[in-house]
Protein backbone atom coordinates (compact mmCIF):
# COMPACT_ATOMS: atom_id res chain seq x y z
CA UNK A 1 0.00 0.00 0.00
CA UNK A 2 2.65 2.06 -0.54
CA UNK A 3 2.69 5.31 -0.33
CA UNK A 4 0.11 4.91 2.12
CA UNK A 5 1.77 2.57 4.26
CA UNK A 6 5.42 1.77 4.14
CA UNK A 7 7.08 -1.72 4.77
CA UNK A 8 6.96 -2.72 8.53
CA UNK A 9 4.42 0.40 9.63
CA UNK A 10 1.69 -1.34 12.13
CA UNK A 11 -1.80 -0.12 12.22
CA UNK A 12 -4.98 -0.37 14.49
CA UNK A 13 -8.05 -1.53 12.46
CA UNK A 14 -11.85 -1.85 14.42
CA UNK A 15 -14.00 -4.11 12.72
CA UNK A 16 -16.66 -1.77 11.29
CA UNK A 17 -19.49 -2.75 9.15
CA UNK A 18 -19.79 1.25 7.89
CA UNK A 19 -18.33 1.00 4.60
CA UNK A 20 -17.25 3.97 1.90
CA UNK A 21 -15.45 4.50 -1.11
CA UNK A 22 -11.65 4.95 -0.46
CA UNK A 23 -11.48 3.23 2.75
CA UNK A 24 -8.49 1.81 3.86
CA UNK A 25 -9.81 -2.10 4.93
CA UNK A 26 -8.12 -5.16 6.26
CA UNK A 27 -9.05 -8.00 4.74
CA UNK A 28 -8.00 -11.86 4.00
CA UNK A 29 -6.61 -12.18 0.76
CA UNK A 30 -9.36 -14.34 -1.50
CA UNK A 31 -7.15 -16.83 -2.78
CA UNK A 32 -4.47 -17.01 -0.09
CA UNK A 33 -6.38 -17.63 3.56
CA UNK A 34 -4.50 -17.11 5.85
CA UNK A 35 -2.95 -13.95 4.46
CA UNK A 36 -3.83 -10.42 5.00
CA UNK A 37 -3.94 -7.50 2.60
CA UNK A 38 -4.24 -3.35 3.02
CA UNK A 39 -6.38 -2.10 0.04
CA UNK A 40 -8.59 0.72 -0.37
CA UNK A 41 -12.00 0.18 -1.07
CA UNK A 42 -13.41 1.08 -4.53
CA UNK A 43 -16.88 0.79 -6.30
CA UNK A 44 -19.43 -1.04 -4.67
CA UNK A 45 -20.37 -4.39 -6.41
CA UNK A 46 -23.27 -5.84 -4.55
CA UNK A 47 -24.66 -6.43 -0.99
CA UNK A 48 -21.34 -7.19 0.77
CA UNK A 49 -18.76 -7.91 -2.15
CA UNK A 50 -16.37 -4.50 -3.10
CA UNK A 51 -13.74 -4.05 -5.25
CA UNK A 52 -10.37 -3.52 -3.94
CA UNK A 53 -7.48 -1.44 -4.92
CA UNK A 54 -4.19 -0.84 -4.70
CA UNK A 55 -2.27 2.30 -4.58
CA UNK A 56 0.42 1.39 -5.81
CA UNK A 57 -0.81 -1.19 -8.88
CA UNK A 58 2.59 -2.04 -10.30
CA UNK A 59 3.62 -3.20 -6.82
CA UNK A 60 0.69 -4.92 -5.59
CA UNK A 61 -2.32 -7.19 -6.94
CA UNK A 62 -6.18 -5.72 -6.25
CA UNK A 63 -9.43 -6.42 -7.31
CA UNK A 64 -8.03 -6.92 -11.06
CA UNK A 65 -6.50 -9.47 -10.43
CA UNK A 66 -8.77 -11.83 -8.01
CA UNK A 67 -12.54 -10.04 -8.57
CA UNK A 68 -14.92 -8.58 -6.21
CA UNK A 69 -14.38 -9.20 -2.18
CA UNK A 70 -16.72 -9.69 -0.20
CA UNK A 71 -16.11 -7.34 3.03
CA UNK A 72 -18.69 -9.29 5.62
CA UNK A 73 -15.20 -9.86 7.77
CA UNK A 74 -13.29 -6.95 7.30
CA UNK A 75 -12.09 -4.02 9.36
CA UNK A 76 -11.52 -0.51 8.83
CA UNK A 77 -8.03 0.97 9.26
CA UNK A 78 -8.54 4.12 11.99
CA UNK A 79 -4.97 4.93 12.63
CA UNK A 80 -1.33 4.52 10.86
CA UNK A 81 1.51 3.90 13.37
CA UNK A 82 4.59 6.35 11.88
CA UNK A 83 7.36 3.64 11.69
CA UNK A 84 9.85 4.84 14.29
CA UNK A 85 7.67 3.60 16.56
CA UNK A 86 7.81 0.33 15.33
Amino acid sequence: MEPTLLPGQGLIAIRSRKLRRNQLRVVEHPDRPGFWIVKRLGDHVDHASWMLLADNSSAGQDSRHFGPVDLTESWRVVLKIPQRWM
